[in-house]
């Protein structure tokens, strides 16, 4: 069976080949830093935490398994969250329990209407939550991670996950609809 170009590059990232680094890095540092942004507000903080990743995914290649096609990114994406969730307990002060009071409980509401919003604005009201709500919401949201899974890499008990996630859910819904309604207020 013929390598594909993803196994080629696996194969020349094991040599340690600095050329083969270069490529990887102009490939997915793009998405990667995005994957970053989603749980780090501060562009600086993006850039740490994706130098990070990759100075661990030099170290830790030959730990990388083939498992087919996609499977180099979904390990690079892994890695890359595991920093962003490391930067955010070591930087922010996030503790294992966000004031729940500091927010008031917002009702469950139908899903809003996202297609008229841009997905840039999207993501930047995701960054604009609180550490813990907006990591735990990029974690079950993004990362199809559960609640259990959540509390374990977070080390917070899986209601707080749950509770968490709704209101963050329900800050983005406010989010959403001052951000339609100003909208709509411009073209009156």
């Amino acid at each position: 069976m013929e390598e594909n170009k993803e196994q080629i590059l696996i194969r020349r990232l094991l040599t340690k080949e600095e050329a083969a680094w270069k490529e990887l890095f102009g490939t997915y540092s793009g998405n990667l830093a995005g994957v970053c942004a989603r749980y780090v507000p501060g562009k600086d903080d993006v850039h740490d935490v994706l130098q990070n990743s990759f100075i661990k995914m030099f170290r830790s290649i030959e730990t990388f398994e083939y498992r087919g096609s996609g499977s180099l990114k979904a390990w690079m994406m892994r890695i890359t969250v595991n920093e962003a969730l490391k930067h955010i307990k070591q930087h922010s002060g996030m503790t294992t329990e966000t004031d729940l009071a500091e927010f008031p409980d917002i009702p469950n509401e139908e899903e809003p209407d996202l297609e008229e919003i841009p997905q840039a604005v999207i993501m930047k009201m995701i960054r604009s939550l609180p550490d813990g709500y907006r990591t735990v919401f990029n974690l079950f949201v993004f990362e199809k991670k559960s609640h259990k899974e959540i509390a374990g890499l977070l080390g917070i008990a899986e209601n707080s996950s749950a509770s968490q996630f709704h209101r963050a859910k329900g800050l983005l819904v406010q989010k959403i609809k001052e951000y339609k309604m100003s909208k709509k207020a411009q073209y009156e």
